[in-house]
């Protein structure tokens, strides 16, 4: 699995499967602080395994609600063969976003990203998890107290950001740096069909 299948396959499990439904969690969590903020949210969905074509590696999932998404196994997904009508598909997707004000800093404005990724062994049940995190170092253009919206110049684009707290925009200088870190993480795990 790679940075864009965790997201397309998130993305999909989420707009299949949507809250309030038995066999499903959510949960986020914020975090704030002076000069930091940050935010995280958990999924957790059980699905049902509907349907299968072996020949284009398509399966259809059934989420608690009765709603269905229909899949493609890319050939990273090992030990597909295994995997039958009524088995139970475990999804754990969790995605956070981490702020930090670098107050006088003179890091470089880059972007850095890490990815890593586990997959069953042959033989063993189908399932993997793939994680990734998106670093951005940004550099504080201009800074508008009148509207408190802060500029912000990172490797690929300028942004426009509007700060709510008074307190924290107050900290925030031209030249300073803010360091974004976006991380998700994808867990599948498919079990036999209960009995």
């Amino acid at each position: 699995m790679n940075g864009r299948m965790i997201s397309a396959l998130a993305m999909a499990v989420a707009m299949a499967f949507t809250l309030p439904a038995t066999g499903q969690t959510a949960t986020g969590v914020v975090a704030q602080g002076p000069g930091v903020a940050g935010t995280a949210q958990r999924v957790k969905v059980t699905a049902t395994v509907t349907a299968l074509d072996a020949q284009t590696r398509a399966l259809t999932l059934k989420g608690p609600q009765g709603k269905e998404v229909t899949l493609t196994a890319g050939p990273d997904v090992r030990n597909f063969a295994q995997i039958k009508v009524g088995d139970r598909v475990d999804v754990d997707y969790v995605q956070a976003l981490a702020l930090e004000l670098r107050n006088g800093s003179t890091a470089i404005v880059e972007r850095t990203e890490e990815v890593a990724s586990e997959r069953a062994k042959p033989g063993e049940r189908p399932g993997g998890a793939v994680g990734r995190q998106v670093t951005v170092m940004a550099e504080v253009m201009d800074v508008d107290p009148a509207t408190q919206v802060v500029t912000l110049r990172g490797p690929q684009r300028t942004v426009d950001v509007q700060v709510a707290d008074k307190a924290q925009f107050d900290r925030v200088a031209k030249g300073d740096r803010v360091e974004a870190t976006y991380t998700e993480a994808l867990a599948i795990a498919v079990e036999p069909a209960r009995e």
